[in-house]
């Protein structure tokens, strides 16, 4: 373990300026959507940045597939447990949907993209478990709109800025500091 003198603060770097800037961003436009919450737009934002485009492209398509994968499974199985139980009287029905459902949610994964099983599993269980059963339809497409939107933003963002154009620019800020910081000759 380190000495407390000697830890020192991680930086702030330019992966946690775009995060920073692509979910505020999903927040200001949704502030001018009324009735429009932002929370999962700005959490796509957050896992669809990565270090590059690349890292993007995987993390945010991991959130996207799996908020579409298993939002789309939990209305099909919510839509089931509905036919037995149209007044959502009987919730015990849902564990085995469940089973089934996180069954089909990994092969599904497996055929259309491997990182999708943990985000699909929380779509899932929140339509399942979470969800009105009046809104389960509206609540999975909402999540699978405000996830889309708030990756294509991270994507948008890392697209605009790469670390190939930021670097120069942050080390001319880094020598100009520098220089103004010297003592005066």
């Amino acid at each position: 373990m380190k000495e407390p003198s000697s830890y020192k603060l991680p930086g702030i770097g330019l992966r946690n300026l775009k995060t920073a800037l692509s979910a505020s961003l999903c927040a200001l436009i949704y502030f001018f959507l009324n009735n429009r919450n932002p929370t999962f737009a700005c959490i796509g934002a957050i896992f669809g940045m990565g270090a590059n485009m690349d890292h993007s492209k995987l993390h945010g398509g991991n959130r996207l597939f799996g908020t579409i994968i298993g939002g789309f499974l939990g209305m099909g199985l919510f839509r089931i447990y509905l036919i037995f139980y149209p007044d959502g009287e009987n919730r015990l029905l849902l564990v085995p949907l469940l089973f089934i459902g996180v069954v089909i949610l990994i092969v599904l994964a497996q055929i259309f993209w491997v990182g999708a099983v943990q985000p699909g599993g929380v779509v899932l269980c929140i339509v399942l478990f979470n969800t009105p059963i009046n809104t389960y339809v509206e609540y999975a497409l909402n999540r699978m709109l405000d996830t889309g939107f708030g990756v294509a933003m991270s994507l948008f963002i890392n697209w605009l800025l790469p670390r190939e154009r930021l670097e120069p620019w942050v080390e001319r800020v880094k020598a100009k500091f520098q220089r103004s910081s010297l003592p005066p000759r």
